[in-house]
């Protein structure tokens, strides 16, 4: 058994599919066939049945029909008209009180032995024997024939019945066979064209393997089933692993370059220190100036690139009081930036923002922030709050330099900058990815409206408690 098992689990999906329709549709064919066969098979053998008793019944009338006493001699004259009345293929016999035979009609069947001690018990006996290899029906009656009592016995042969049910078994088997053949055909066809779609899903596989994401997906099947749903899954989910993967490299690679800098500027300026910086004061002084400079830069950016490198879950009952963390950042924000000026007003009743403190205090720092850095003018920052049944919304509007609608986009992108003169700026080019991820983890929506030199505009809309 464990061997029949290891056959089949070690065949191909297509040949599993194919031999398990195949033999599923045969044996559903042979139950049906054996069902068929059995029910036919009664059916006939109680009609051949009822056919000898019919046959009994007839002569039995006949019998009580003759008037007066009949001799032995002239109910041998009268066998053709018993002729009359059975059948070519039965045999009739005659039996006196004794047991001896005294008449047979119709010589056509081997004799069977007369059970007529069982006649004591039965007006009639029907038994199925098998009489010098045949199989046939034996009848015995009592009979009343004028003034002669004795016994009659019928022979009815089963050969047509037999060959009857032959010839349906044989039809049957054939048939079974041809079924058979023609089941595994249409399986091995279906098990193609079912597999046909998945086989050039593993072909796609393979090949983005060993050529990787740069090679084109091959898969056409269209149907609208559930193979057509797994290839487009996996379309989908090659796209997202493709620009994920593209990301990674950029993100790489731009991470790569922006702590390479900090790195390179304290090279040089302890290169400088070691050559003239010793004797020189101011020299000292400024190239450690820079160099702490660069190294909190550095910091802040490490600690920025773990922050989006965590995959923290999104705590369920995390609540904020949206009013006072804003203070806060702005508390923190002008300490900082003391040219700044932030406007606040509220509008609607007081409700808790679903989100932690921290990080709505990350996503209004970021935000906040980027509108002080980024403007040519005294930074002026207007911030709304309004409370909504369902919702509250906090509009945040900076006067700085603005963004194109080319740029636009891109704004949430990891060390993305609209121009290199922005990195003078002082920023990582991380904040704002930052934002982006900690919104969509507690569901926060995000709509950024911006003109070039007018301002920018963050609309933030925040599901409540």
């Amino acid at each position: 058994m464990n061997k029949v098992k290891n056959f089949f689990m070690n065949l191909s999906l297509k040949k599993k599919w194919t031999l398990s329709s195949t033999i599923v549709i045969f044996i559903s064919y042979a139950a049906i066939c054996t069902i068929i066969y059995l029910a036919l098979y009664t059916w006939l053998i109680h009609n051949e049945e009822d056919n000898a008793i019919r046959t009994v019944d007839d002569l039995t009338a006949f019998f009580g029909s003759q008037e007066g006493p009949i001799t032995i001699s002239e109910l041998q004259q009268s066998t053709g008209l018993m002729k009359a009345i059975i059948n070519q293929n039965q045999t009739v016999r005659i039996f006196n009180l004794d047991g001896y035979e005294v008449l047979r009609i119709n010589n056509t069947s081997p004799a069977a032995t007369l059970e007529k001690s069982e006649l004591q018990y039965f007006d009639t006996m029907v038994m199925k024997k098998n009489v010098e290899g045949n199989d046939v029906f034996v009848l015995e009656r009592v009979v009343q024939i004028g003034r002669f009592q004795g016994y009659l016995q019928l022979i009815h042969p089963l050969n047509s019945f037999q060959s009857m049910m032959k010839y349906v078994l044989t039809a049957m088997l054939i048939a079974g066979i041809g079924a058979l053949l023609v089941a595994g055909s249409i399986s091995y066809y279906l098990a193609n064209l079912l597999m046909k779609p998945l086989q050039d899903l593993r072909d796609s596989m393979v090949s983005v393997r060993e050529k990787g994401f740069d090679e084109e997906i091959s898969v056409t099947y269209k149907a609208d089933d559930e193979i057509g749903d797994l290839i487009t899954i996996y379309q989908s989910m090659i796209d997202e692993l493709h620009s994920s993967f593209k990301k990674q490299h950029q993100f790489v690679s731009d991470a790569s370059h922006e702590l390479r800098t900090p790195i390179q500027a304290i090279e040089g300026h302890l290169s400088l220190i070691k050559r003239w910086g010793k004797n020189d004061p101011e020299v000292l002084e400024e190239s450690l100036h820079t160099s702490i400079t660069e190294v909190q830069r550095m910091k802040k950016m490490i600690e920025e690139l773990l922050d989006l490198a965590r995959k923290e879950e999104k705590e369920q009952h995390a609540y904020a009081d949206v009013q006072h963390v804003l203070e806060s950042v702005i508390m923190e924000l002008q300490f900082v930036h003391k040219e700044a000026n932030v406007n606040v007003q509220s509008y609607g009743v007081k409700k808790d923002a679903h989100i932690t403190e921290n990080a709505l205090s990350q996503i209004l720092r970021n935000i906040i922030e980027n509108g002080i850095r980024y403007t040519e003018h005294q930074p002026v920052i207007n911030i709304e709050i309004n409370y909504l049944p369902d919702n509250l919304f906090i509009t945040i509007k900076d006067n700085g330099i603005g963004i194109s609608n080319e740029h636009l986009p891109h704004i949430f992108d990891r060390f993305y900058r609209i121009d290199a003169s922005r990195k003078s700026n002082g920023g990582t080019g991380l904040g704002l990815s930052i934002t982006k991820m900690l919104a969509e983890r507690y569901d926060v929506k995000i709509n950024v409206t911006s003109k070039v030199n007018l301002g920018t505009t963050f609309t933030l809309r925040f599901p409540i408690v």
